[in-house]
């Protein structure tokens, strides 16, 4: 039983391949787009690959990086392909190759559909690189003397400042790390000696924020030491009053700003997937109804077009013949070695 199938005259058949050869032409400029996504999103996280624990997050911008690349190749190859369908001699040399062609377009489909997928399902992922990763870089903070973490301090404040965050969580986060080094520490102080005394690791701990974390749309002066000690600043009171630190953490901010571009960027691959499956089943509409075609010599002869040639069931089930005869042959041709094997071993 053939599944929707079609009639088309010369001129509907005409209309097709024209059709078809201008979408494929835009899906060419589609795939540029998907392309330069992938590519920003990338340099986006390239940017803060420091606060990062590892590389997972850029599966996504790489795979629309590759898909964009691939729609570019096959749909310029599609649009040649409807261009010399109104040509018999031209399309002749294509014939063979359209089988093949329309299976690896539904493959491409197929993955295009997961990449896609992989856009809105990033966040988790996501979330605990940022978390680890910004834990990590809160910890280096200080070493601004040493190779290789110099810069740690420099990435953190200005994405603090960009991002209007502060620490990981919340700003007491910092609270819990030595966030200031131990040159910029008078050791013969009391009041240095005792807070390294009171820590267990010996460390220099203060309830006091790096000035990245101050909002400065606050009217009152930063207040970014001794947050905790009301007595320590005039009319304050650390629980009631609103701190003029920024509120947010950066993972809740970074998190929110890569899942926004992530979900718009699988908006555009959804919206660019339904364009590349309308391609398919237009082509596979074009080969059909040029195939039919009773009388080649006849250009005006009426022809059908179908998208399967069975059932969808039927259809399924010839194809997981077809594995399985694939299959057997491989083990065939296995055995068939190892007999030939044995004798020239005895």
């Amino acid at each position: 039983m053939v599944l929707l199938k079609v009639k088309f005259d010369q001129k509907k058949r005409v209309k097709l391949a024209q059709g078809l050869w201008l979408m494929n032409w835009l899906s060419v400029l589609a795939g540029i787009i998907i392309f330069s996504l992938g590519l920003f999103l990338k340099i986006e996280l390239r940017k803060r690959s420091d606060v990062m624990n590892n590389s997972e997050s850029h599966f996504v911008p790489n795979s629309l990086i590759g898909m964009g690349m691939l729609s570019c190749v096959f749909n310029s190859l599609a649009g040649k392909i409807c261009y010399d369908a109104l040509d018999p001699t031209k399309y002749a040399k294509w014939k063979p190759w359209l089988k093949p062609y329309l299976a690896i377009c539904v493959l491409f489909n197929i993955a295009l559909f997961l990449v896609s997928l992989c856009c809105f399902l990033m966040r988790g992922s996501l979330e605990s690189t940022l978390a680890y990763g910004l834990k990590n870089g809160m910890k280096y903070y200080r070493d601004t003397d040493t190779p290789g973490r110099c810069f740690m301090k420099k990435t953190i404040d200005m994405l603090q400042i960009e991002f209007k965050c502060c620490g990981n969580n919340g700003f007491r986060d910092w609270f819990e790390i030595q966030w200031i080094s131990n040159r910029y520490l008078d050791f013969s102080s009391k009041e240095v000696k005792d807070r390294i005394k009171s820590n267990v690791d010996g460390r220099y701990l203060v309830d006091g924020v790096p000035f990245s974390c101050c909002n400065p749309s606050s009217p009152r002066p930063c207040i970014q030491y001794q947050l905790t000690n009301n007595s320590a600043h005039y009319s304050y009171d650390h629980q009631t009053e609103e701190l003029n630190l920024w509120v947010h953490g950066c993972r809740a901010a970074l998190l929110t700003y890569y899942s926004s571009l992530m979900n718009s960027m699988g908006v555009v691959t959804l919206l660019v997937w339904l364009f590349e499956v309308t391609i398919t089943i237009g082509l596979r509409y074009l080969h059909t109804a040029l195939e039919s075609v009773s009388n080649p010599e006849d250009a005006e002869c009426e022809s059908e077009g179908w998208l399967l040639e069975k059932s969808v069931v039927e259809t399924w089930k010839a194809f997981l013949e077809s594995l399985k005869k694939l299959g057997k042959s491989n083990q065939v041709d296995a055995q068939g070695e190892d007999a030939g094997q044995a004798p020239e071993a005895g």
